[in-house]
């Protein structure tokens, strides 16, 4: 993979396609050393459940994940309403000094975490018309994501599965609609459970991938972090690549059948 071939978002170009959570690690010495195998450079973040100043004489993200190192991406994980998500991120902004790349997550119930899209319809204009630089954690519905583009959001995340369940890519088809008709970057977020399910959304045609549970739960998530960059990154190249064509009912040799070596006619055999 060229050195050209970059990530693009809010006008911004990145060498990796990993997006990485910050969440759910046993502490902070172990998020920076899974960040760092991952090769990432946006992590995202849970205002509302992350200490980034808001809470002085706590353990501080930022000194261990500082933002001259990583682009941080501010989340409203745990938002059930439109309100809540727009006042979380305006004191994300507050807290890092007008940084307005965000992503966007207003949760429909804390049972699946699958999203409330009139919610977060309704949040995305609003954070759009504030200035903010909007990533979406969306459904896999070809046409809320075209509205949500048409709001203005830098990129659409619509989940492949549910959040935190490590079931891998269960809608490449939906995901496939949507690539299609993209105008934004397309990232996977959510249901991403180990390297072969980031490399196959990647080879779909998505333009990164955003995980933080597969790595975090993992045995090892270090090793795990490592091998997920490794996930995309070949997912990418073979998708930039080209598969073969799949051929149902027919098989064709990998050699080709002229040309090949036969007794003569009347030979012994």
């Amino acid at each position: 993979m060229t050195t050209k071939d970059t990530l693009s978002i809010a006008g911004r170009a990145y060498s990796s396609r990993l997006l990485v959570g910050t969440g759910k690690y046993k502490d902070f010495e172990q998020t920076r050393a899974a960040l760092d195998a991952s090769g990432t450079e946006i992590v995202t973040v849970a205002i509302r459940r992350t200490n980034i100043g808001q809470n002085p004489g706590e353990p501080n993200l930022l000194d261990y994940v500082p933002p001259s190192k990583f682009t941080l991406l501010p989340n409203t994980a745990g938002c059930y309403s439109a309100d809540d998500a727009v006042r979380t991120l305006r004191l994300a902004r507050e807290l890092l000094d007008g940084h307005d790349l965000v992503k966007l997550e207003v949760l429909g119930d804390s049972h699946t975490l699958f999203p409330n899209m009139p919610e977060t319809l309704k949040a995305t204009k609003t954070l759009v018309d504030e200035g903010f630089k909007v990533m979406v954690y969306c459904t896999d519905d070809p046409i809320q994501c075209r509205m949500l583009e048409d709001l203005g959001a830098v990129a659409v995340m619509p989940l492949a599965s549910l959040i935190g369940s490590g079931m891998g890519i269960l809608n490449p088809w939906n995901l496939r609609l949507i690539i299609d008709q993209a105008r934004v970057p397309v990232v996977v977020d959510a249901g991403v459970g180990t390297a072969s399910d980031a490399a196959i959304a990647m080879e779909l045609g998505c333009d990164a991938v955003l995980m933080n549970t597969a790595i975090a739960a993992a045995r090892d998530p270090v090793l795990m972090a490592s091998a997920m960059k490794k996930g995309v990154e070949s997912g990418r190249e073979a998708f930039l690549a080209g598969r073969m064509p799949k051929k149902l009912y027919s098989g064709a040799p990998s050699s080709p059948t002229e040309g090949l070596i036969t007794a003569a006619p009347g030979a012994a055999k």
